[in-house]
């Protein structure tokens, strides 16, 4: 960056920052607003230029009717067509499920030139929020008197399933769904119209799509056009409907404006979206707990699967597009889970939470009305997690087994089949099989479909590794029950997944899906070792179940308290925690400084992409016609003024993480200017903490997504239907 470039930079913060204070606009802590909480802000001195209303309006139609939640991302309409506009990496299982070595779109990409063309995006629904309620009285009215935590937790459940029967029975269009948004303490119910046709438009080039790999996974800078299309469809009486080449385009009560004219540094931005999981109001037992077992463990664990898999994967290319889609979530997983390591132990929350917590009990101890109903809570938080601190290896273990070796996954699926099978009257057991099995069938091929046998037995082995390590009081009973047969662990476990493997046939899916599941006889008088493992498993689990229980209704219990009394304690409301619901958060477009002596600025460009691919890297191929069109200076209507380039991608201040994936970025007019797809490493940390000095998302900006639409995909008619004129 040159000295007028970071003096600007500097500049436009400073007269931002005193503008801000002059207006009389307070800046945020953070916030993931839900839409209940919306009015309460000011974002007109934040910098929006649309009635406030126009975002959310219960009376009315908004902004966020365009707004959907695509297979556990977010999802924006962006015409009347019911086009949709998402990330590369939420419709990479459907592009996978859709690929073969002979069409091979996870690669090349995939242009549908017509409705005609475009792929069933097997797997992936759209659900849109309809209206919510506040149903916490219903749901705790129901525990008032209750003081037993398993019973409390199990009344709980019970209270916000039969608000969802009772929502479903009144308006049979919707789902119903009763989110807790505080633990233990408010519950909302919410009603959504889910669409169950969903299908692949346009998605780019692999090297376009998730270029830089997991080498520029949650980093800046970053060249990645994470970005797809998708296009919703619904009966012809506009109802939903299953997948038909009969079905229409769903036309949707709003749509969003694409501004292809992208934004500038400092502009208002605001997003909207289904986050997935935060965790900001919970003790610092908590955060010790995510520290000390369940990031080190599952970072490991999936790294540790990767490897196993890209080596089988290197068999040939229909292996490796099968594991594709399990590869990519480990891959994600694993390194979000160590940068939430680096920064847990960078800015030592855990000492922060101590010291909060400290000055809580003192509150609680020096106010005496506080005192009699709270007195315990610190000292029973602590004692609670002392005994799932005790048991945290086996419990994550078993949290694991079954995604880790998928023929186990098969097994429960079987096992759980022929339990239910075996408790019907005889009368009604053929009827419940021809009822049952079908359900049975696509649950299976779908675990089938990430299978591989060599890669199968390696993570199972390694896993059974595991737990014959741990001590007495963690033991696995079923891996306990095979290596106690011989002295030395390791050789005992090669002989059982030898033994095992050789002789299941579940590891053959075909005959299992065609032969060994066709029939009540069949399917009820098979067994094998694997069979009889998932077994051993399943009756610890049953067991473990009761205690499991009572610690989590003590937990719901604690943590509402804990909430409470800290908002008490504080004097102020807190934004709850994210919990897969749709929210709101704004910011601005934003560079920062994420160590000393590296100022990063907001935008990066094609120019970038080309730079990253001298290094030999295969994360930063590209295709080739990106450097011709740089070289002929062909940026057409996309182009940035100040950077002579196309801005790929941009920085925000805004407090994003797992679910927001997709979000629409909009801008102070309410029209689409990006897609957020990432956050900063320092960034990955925001599950337990933002701070506006370390915290940024990553987007995809509008300019390049339509540049490559138009100049390398020739994919003009998606401008045409959104309104783009080049």
């Amino acid at each position: 960056m040159n000295k007028k470039t970071l003096i600007t930079s500097l500049l436009s913060c400073s007269l931002l920052t005193i503008g801000v204070l002059q207006s009389g606009y307070k800046p945020w802590e953070e916030g993931m607003f839900p839409l209940s909480e919306i009015h309460k802000l000011d974002l007109k001195k934040a910098g929006l230029k649309i009635d406030q209303n126009d975002i959310y309006n219960p009376n009315g139609t908004s902004l966020v009717d365009a707004l959907v939640n695509v297979g556990g991302c977010t999802g924006s309409f962006i015409s009347d067509q019911g086009l949709i506009i998402t990330n590369h990496h939420c419709a990479f299982s459907a592009v996978q499920q859709a690929s073969t070595p002979e069409h091979d779109y996870l690669t090349n990409g995939f242009v549908a030139k017509s409705h005609e063309e475009e792929i069933e995006a097997k797997g992936l629904t759209c659900r849109i929020t309809d209206s919510y309620e506040d149903v916490s009285d219903k749901v705790l009215g129901a525990v008032a008197q209750i003081e037993d935590p398993a019973s409390r937790l199990q009344l709980i459940n019970n209270a916000m399933k039969n608000i969802v029967v009772e929502a479903e029975k009144k308006d049979p269009s919707i789902k119903a769904e009763v989110s807790e948004m505080f633990i233990g303490k408010t519950y909302v119910l919410f009603r959504y119209k889910t669409i169950q046709d969903v299908r692949l438009v346009y998605v780019p080039n692999r090297q376009i799509g998730e270029y830089g790999g997991e080498t520029d996974n949650w980093v800046w800078p970053r060249h990645t056009g994470d970005f797809s299309f998708m296009r919703a469809y619904v009966g012809k009486d506009g109802s939903p409907a299953k997948y038909s080449k009969d079905n229409v385009p769903y036309t949707p009560k709003k749509f969003l404006k694409v501004n292809p004219k992208g934004t500038a540094e400092e502009d208002f931005v605001f997003i909207l979206g289904y986050p997935g999981r935060t965790f900001r109001h919970r003790p610092a037992q908590f955060i010790e707990y995510q520290q000390k077992f369940v990031l080190p463990y599952t970072s490991d664990l999936y790294d540790f699967q990767n490897t196993t898999m890209e080596t089988v994967g290197k068999k040939n290319k229909a292996t490796e597009i099968k594991l594709a889609t399990r590869i990519k979530r480990n891959a994600n997983t694993l390194k979000n889970y160590r940068g939430k390591l680096q920064g847990l132990k960078g800015i030592d929350l855990i000492a922060q939470k101590k010291q909060e917590d400290a000055a809580l009990s003192q509150f609680i101890n020096n106010n005496a009305d506080v005192k009699a109903k709270y007195g315990s809570l610190m000292t029973d938080i602590d004692n609670l997690y002392k005994l799932i601190n005790g048991d945290a290896q086996r419990d994550l273990w078993l949290s694991q087994i079954y995604s880790s070796t998928s023929l186990l996954g098969v097994a429960r699926n079987i096992n759980l089949f022929k339990a239910a099978y075996d408790a019907q009257p005889a009368a009604q057991k053929q009827a419940f099989f021809d009822q049952n099995q079908p359900k049975l069938k696509q649950n299976l091929a779908a675990i089938y479909d990430a299978y591989e046998i060599d890669a199968d037995r390696k993570i199972f082995k390694r896993m059974m590794s595991d737990a014959a390590a741990f001590n007495f009081t963690q033991k696995v009973n079923a891996v306990d029950k095979i290596t106690s047969k011989g002295s030395n662990s390791n050789t005992v476990i090669d002989q059982y997944i030898d033994n095992t493997f050789g002789i299941s046939k579940l590891k053959d899916a075909e005959y299992v899906l065609n032969t060994l599941i066709q029939s009540a006889k069949s399917i009820s008088t098979y067994n094998d070792g694997l069979l009889l493992f998932e077994t051993d498993l399943s009756k610890q689990i049953a067991e473990l179940k009761p205690e499991k229980d009572r610690r989590e209704g003590l937990l719901n219990k604690l943590m509402g308290d804990y909430v409470n009394v800290k908002e008490k304690f504080l004097k102020k409301d807190f934004i709850p925690d994210a919990n897969s619901t749709l929210r709101l958060t704004y910011g601005y477009v934003r560079g920062y400084w994420p160590a000393d002596a590296s100022y990063m600025r907001p935008y990066t460009t094609i120019k970038g992409i080309l730079e990253k691919g001298t290094t030999g890297n295969p994360e930063f191929a590209y295709p080739p016609q990106i450097k011709a069109l740089w070289d002929a200076k062909d940026f057409g209507p996309f182009v940035k003024k100040d950077l002579n380039d196309v801005p790929v991608s941009f920085l925000y201040n805004m407090d994003t993480t797992g679910g927001n994936s997709g979000s629409p970025i909009m801008n102070a007019y309410g029209e689409l200017i990006g897609v957020n797809f990432d956050r900063a490493y320092g960034a990955t940390i925001n599950d337990y903490a933002w701070n506006e000095s370390y915290s940024r998302s990553i987007g995809v900006d509008i300019r390049y997504v339509l540049w490559v639409a138009a100049k390398i995909d020739k994919a003009d008619f998606l401008l045409t239907e959104m309104g783009v004129t080049l």
